[in-house]
């Protein structure tokens, strides 16, 4: 008997598989094709002649965790505690499992925003919680009214991913005063903030959780070294929480993966000495503009893109077709692959968007635009 019977393969997969056989270009998957920093690499090959491949502590290398909670308080001027207030995690997608795992029981509810990335609602039924979940508006912001309405006496959790994937949209102060508002009303419910693509941000910066001190206190905050540094095969991210909270997740998280890769957390130890993580909104905000300005003149309509590395569009002027039917079309005939939004909506509702990725290199953005640009 299964305890996900409605979970199959990934849209991720399925559409790089597809990419794969036809010989697209992948658009599709959120990983970087580029060369990660080479002072990253020549760390990584010194690192592993040293003797450091044996079990680190549970909560992370204490080095390490000095120095995430010196680029905490750099970014987002918030105190923490490293050795009690910090847990490195064997991705964040681990580390929201794990969270979920420690908070959620039988029969209580989780709410999740739609479009939602795929990992929070098999977390919550494995936990054997009741996923909620409430759709953004078309224009991807927070219906608060309709989110306040969708608490209850059951409610443990709310998830919240911002910067936002899949829409590439980031929160406002207001949306956060609002937030802030209702978990005053539920002060027993806690906050689980996405912010994987926290340095990730363009023309505004993105507010994080960190940032607010009546959250704090309430709020497990997720960070992923693999998206901040480009390097998503490492799989290593890690949690912030206040101590209470932290404690929890430990228990849940020692018998899970105990600790985390250790050449990895070495390297990134001594890697944060050289790199300056106010710079990568740049980086990529340089990418994102050389896409939008390679597919202007396409039929597609670009949504805004504020942070993460996608770029939503619609394909209404081009076809009429269900937005799974259209993005496998894509690569059958026109060799990119990318993602329809519909899967990220437990109601499926299809709006006819796909997203694109753009964090990749020149050469496989203007290939891919000139076969956007011949639709």
């Amino acid at each position: 008997m299964s305890k996900l019977p409605n979970v199959g393969t990934t849209i991720f997969t399925v559409m790089s598989k597809l990419a794969s056989e036809y010989n697209a270009i992948n658009l599709s998957q959120g990983f970087p094709n580029f060369p990660v920093d080479e002072k990253l690499t020549e760390i990584l090959k010194s690192v592993a002649t040293e003797s450091v491949h044996q079990y680190l502590p549970m909560a992370g290398y204490p080095p390490l965790l000095e120095k995430i909670g010196v680029q905490i308080k750099q970014s987002y001027h918030r105190d923490i505690t490293a050795q009690t207030e910090l847990l490195i995690t064997a991705g964040a997608t681990q580390g929201i499992f794990t969270a979920i795992q420690a908070f959620v029981s039988v029969g209580q509810e989780v709410i999740i925003l739609d479009p939602s990335y795929d990992c929070y609602e098999p977390a919550v039924l494995l936990a054997g919680g009741i996923p909620i979940r409430i759709p953004l508006s078309d224009d991807f912001t927070p219906d608060w009214t309709k989110i306040e309405a969708a608490f209850t006496a059951k409610t443990v959790m709310i998830i919240v991913n911002n910067p936002h994937n899949p829409s590439g949209r980031i929160l406002q102060a207001t949306d956060l005063d609002q937030l802030e508002a209702i978990l005053d009303k539920y002060p027993s419910v806690l906050l689980l903030s996405d912010e994987v693509y926290e340095y990730i941000t363009f023309e505004q910066k993105h507010i994080s959780v960190n940032t607010r001190i009546k959250l704090c206190d309430k709020s497990i905050i997720v960070s992923s070294f693999g998206k901040t540094f480009h390097i998503t095969g490492w799989k290593i991210g890690y949690l912030v929480a206040p101590e209470s909270l932290m404690n929890e997740i430990k228990k849940v998280h020692q018998f899970l993966v105990f600790c985390v890769n250790s050449v990895a957390q070495v390297t990134l130890s001594q890697y944060l000495d050289h790199v300056n993580v106010d710079e990568l909104g740049s980086f990529y905000q340089d990418k994102r503009d050389l896409f939008r300005a390679l597919i202007k003149e396409s039929r597609f309509e670009l949504l805004p893109s504020e942070g993460s590395y996608f770029q939503v569009a619609s394909y209404t002027s081009i076809s009429k077709e269900s937005d799974l039917e259209f993005t496998k079309r894509l690569v059958y005939e026109h060799g990119v692959a990318t993602i329809p939004m519909s899967v990220f909506n437990s109601d499926g509702k299809d709006q006819q968007l796909i997203r694109f990725c753009f964090a990749k290199d020149t050469e496989t953005l203007t290939k891919a635009a000139e076969k956007l640009c011949r639709i």
